[in-house]
């Protein structure tokens, strides 16, 4: 059992929709900083990584990084020295990339780490480097997000009325501007699909008070992720399909299919581009469900 809270009985497959205006909700590092886009459809898409990101930091705002709601993965973390303070907690001497050979210690070290990070007990991770204390499949997955509709991402000249060094204020002869770029989607609402585990939660340690403080970082984590690019990207809907069984009671895929996100008829008559989520009707098929299946709107 969690410290904090039951484990978790029963699978989850999910749906969730979020949406941005006049942002860009994953720059591309390797195009410039470019919002995300499937070159072959014109379709944007938004990492799993992204949406991890925005859920870990929430949770450590929330908790103030503290046990058992450390956060393993971010800004300016170094790793290894996480797994050092697992070693000196089962009182083990930590060997370069080598588990102790005693199974029980080995276990303790990897449920250490379960037991004060969140996102490992959550997300899962590799945590076989030079201080090894092993890995884990979190039972939490998200898949890559997809718009609805094509995106159009909008370029922008911007200008900073600084420069950087006196050479250039020379060169400028002190009209000290600089130019930019940054690139913006217009409107896009996006949609990915989620998986909850109770398998792997048994593994990790995941529990009922973890599920529910996921539940609310899927509601709340784009309030604390404010920038100029994302100032506004919200949650829309959030559709949950609860298993009775641990194993599920029917196919993912088959219960994703009665999620319906369509653009409204008189914006495809009029050709007018989307340009909030009202432009849209989501409808849930819930009748006939298969037994031992419901839905719960956690968003």
């Amino acid at each position: 059992m969690s410290a904090n809270g039951t484990p978790i009985e029963n699978r989850y497959d999910i749906v969730y929709l979020f949406d941005i205006t006049d942002g860009n909700p994953n720059g591309d590092p390797d195009a410039g900083n470019l919002p995300r886009i499937d070159p072959e459809t014109g379709e944007g898409l938004v990492t799993d990584v992204c949406l991890k990101r925005k859920i870990r930091n929430l949770v450590g705002l929330r908790h103030g990084e503290e046990p058992p709601y450390e956060i393993y993965v971010k800004e300016r973390a170094v790793l290894n020295n996480q797994h050092q303070r697992a070693y000196e907690a089962v009182g083990e001497k930590a060997e370069k990339r080598k588990m102790p050979k005693d199974e029980k210690k080995a276990r303790e070290i990897t449920a250490w780490m379960c037991a004060n990070f969140f996102d490992i007990r959550t997300f899962g991770a590799v945590m076989s480097t030079d201080v090894n204390c092993g890995q884990v499949r979190g039972p939490v997955q998200f898949g890559f997000a997809r718009s609805i509709d094509r995106i159009v991402s909008a370029e922008h000249a911007v200008t900073r009325c600084a420069v950087t060094t006196e050479a250039e204020a020379e060169k400028q002869q002190g009209d000290n501007r600089t130019m930019g770029r940054k690139f913006t989607v217009p409107y896009g609402l996006y949609r990915v699909h989620a998986y909850v585990s109770p398998h792997l939660a048994e593994q990790t340690g995941f529990s009922t008070g973890d599920l529910a403080l996921f539940k609310r970082a899927l509601g709340e984590m784009f309030e604390h992720d404010k920038s100029a690019a994302r100032a506004n990207m919200r949650p829309c809907r959030c559709i949950a399909f609860r298993h009775e069984s641990k194993l599920g009671n029917a196919r993912a895929d088959q219960l994703f299919d009665r999620v319906k996100v369509a653009l409204k008829p008189e914006l495809i008559e009029q050709k007018r581009p989307p340009r909030s989520f009202a432009d849209y009707t989501v409808s849930v098929e819930e009748s006939d469900l298969p037994s031992g299946v419901s839905v719960e709107y956690w968003v």
